[in-house]
Parts: C-alpha cells; sequence; structure tokens
C-alpha cells in the first residue's frame, strides 16, 4: 500500500525513512520548494533530521499533486498550523486513509487533530498515530512502540498492518480522544519537568510533578471522554516519562531554558507553549482542577516567575492523594 508523508520536520522524516525501509515505497512533501530540492540533491534533510540518508525510494515534492497514488497519507504538520493547511490542500486528500502526526490542541478551537481532519475531509475515517518516540530513535532504527488510534477498527488494522515494521510495533485503539489528549497533555508537564530540573530542584521533584501531572491528564482526558486505560497506555504514561526525562524533547528542553533563565531557539516549534493556553480555557470552562497546567500556561505567557510559580505550587493546601 502506498503512503506519503505531508511534512518534512523531524517526525515526519523519520516515519518516510523507516516505512521505507521495509521496501516500500514513500512519498515525502515538503512546504518549502528550496527544501525539497535540496532533499532531492543530497539524500539527506539536513534541516530538521541530520545524520541519516534518504533512501532512493523516498521520493521529496513540494508539490501534494505528486503523491495523489497513496492510499495512506500521514499528515505531519504542526498542530497550531494543521487548520490552515488543510484547508488549502483538503481537496487532495478526499478518499484517503488520513493519519494525524501531530500532539496538541488547536488554540484557536480547543479541537485536536482528529477532529480537524474530520472537518476538513468529511468523507474520511481520520486515526493518529502518537506515543513515546524521538524521531531520531526512528531514523535509526531503534525498537519503538507506539498507538495507533481510529474509530473505526477496520480502518485502524488496517492501518496497525500497513504502519508496523519489524522495529516499529503499533498498538490499536479506537479511544482517538484519550489517545490525542494524552500526547497534547504531557508536552505541557513535560515543560513543567523541564523548569524543575533547569531551576536545579532535583530528580525528586521532578518525580512528584510528572505523577501530579499525570492525575491532571487524567482528570482533563476522562471529563472530555477519554478512557482512563488509554491515558494508562503508549500515548499518555508512556509518552509522559520519555518527554519529561529526555532533553531530546523539545518541550522539555524549552521548560529548561525557562527554567535556567536562558533564551530559547524560536525556530523551535514547541507545541506544549500553545496547549498550555488552550489547557487553561479548557479547564477553567470545566472547572476542572489542574495547579500544574495552569502554571505553565502562566510561565509561558510571562505572567509569573519560575520562583513564584514554585512557591504557588508548594502551598497548596495538604490533601488526600
Amino acid at each position: 500500500m502506498r503512503v506519503a508523508v505531508l511534512g518534512a520536520g523531524a517526525f515526519g522524516t523519520a516515519m518516510a525513512l523507516t516505512l521505507a525501509r521495509t521496501g516500500a515505497e514513500v512519498g515525502l512533501w515538503a512546504r518549502e520548494r528550496d527544501h525539497a530540492a535540496e532533499m532531492r540533491r543530497t539524500r539527506r534533510n539536513t534541516k530538521r533530521l541530520a545524520g541519516v540518508n534518504l533512501p532512493e525510494s523516498v521520493s521529496v515534492s513540494a508539490e501534494i499533486d505528486d503523491f495523489r497514488a497513496a492510499e495512506i497519507l500521514l499528515v505531519a504538520v504542526p498542530m497550531q498550523q494543521m487548520t490552515g493547511f488543510l484547508a488549502a490542500v483538503a481537496r487532495d486528500l478526499d478518499g484517503k486513509a488520513l493519519v494525524a502526526c501531530a500532539k496538541g490542541i488547536d488554540i484557536a478551537t480547543g479541537r485536536g487533530p482528529t477532529a480537524i481532519l474530520a472537518d476538513a475531509c468529511p468523507n474520511a475515517t481520520p486515526a493518529i498515530l502518537t506515543g513515546p518516540s524521538f524521531a531520531a530513535d526512528i531514523a535509526k532504527g531503534l525498537p519503538t512502540a507506539l498507538t495507533l488510534a481510529c474509530g473505526d477498527d477496520a480502518t485502524g488494522a488496517m492501518l496497525q498492518d500497513a504502519l508496523s515494521t519489524p522495529v516499529l510495533r503499533l498498538y490499536r485503539t479506537t479511544d482517538t480522544r484519550g489517545a490525542e489528549l494524552g500526547g497534547a497533555l504531557k508536552n505541557v508537564i513535560a515543560i513543567a519537568a523541564g523548569v524543575v530540573i533547569g531551576a536545579g530542584l532535583g530528580d525528586s521533584a521532578r518525580a512528584a510533578l510528572m505523577t501530579r501531572g499525570f492525575a491532571e491528564m487524567n482528570r482533563l482526558a476522562q471529563a472530555m471522554g477519554a478512557q482512563a486505560d488509554t491515558l494508562a497506555g503508549l500515548s499518555g504514561l508512556g509518552d509522559l516519562v520519555l518527554t519529561c526525562t529526555s532533553l531530546q524533547s523539545r518541550n522539555f528542553r524549552f521548560g529548561h531554558a525557562l527554567g535556567a533563565g536562558e533564551d530559547f531557539d524560536p525556530e523551535v516549534t514547541v507545541e506544549g507553549a500553545a496547549t498550555s493556553q488552550a489547557v487553561s480555557v479548557i479547564a477553567g470552562t470545566r472547572r476542572i482542577d489542574m495547579p500544574v497546567s495552569a502554571m505553565v500556561a502562566a510561565l509561558v505567557g510571562r505572567r509569573i516567575s519560575v520562583a513564584d510559580a514554585m512557591s504557588a505550587l508548594l502551598s497548596r493546601p495538604l490533601k488526600k492523594e
């Protein structure tokens, strides 16, 4: 089955690489023509995923029309760009199996990627691929397990079979809401974990924050219809552990810079920053207590200092776990 990846960022490129290694012909779409031309010439994506070569079986183009023959499209554009991107290309996606590869909540609408895909392409049954993974690990062929969530289980089974490889193991669920919320909310907690380490508060504080952050993730996700088992799986707890403990995580690095009082590269996409603002609105509307997420939103918005955020969290009333 022919696959195309729409988005030549780190994750999109890594997915194109790992699928091509199975012998499949894979398309990779890049937004910028110069970027696509450079990748075709050098067979490398030095801009987003340096150090790995693109097999000849990966065709690179800046024209989505070049991938009309693909039956499966992985939509690997940043969350906050997805609505605009789909508005421009929806006619080219009709009749395809669509798999979102973004993690986050759209700050303008409060919706996740599968809802945005469904609105743009009403004839599609959208899915989402998410879970604990770094693009560099996937690109190197290191063993990785992800969640493939699709509301239609038959479509999900087809996608699971088509996208799994000997080193990329996909677990299937129909709980798209839980899978996408796990991937979105853990980014917010990862920023908080980075703040803790960047501010020199120690690993014990990070462990406590991760645990209380996971409780927040569950409260909001279940209130929005997600299943607890999904949050306890790869797309929730698994991804939380990975992104809260490694400097490979952009969200963790961003939080680390906040905690240390350092500048952060504005060219790097940090999905958790925008998601924290969306979560703050949703939690307030639903009256759900999410103190860690609220502090992240305030820190990202420069409305509070790191010292004051830590003080506010530590001075909260004692209660049962």
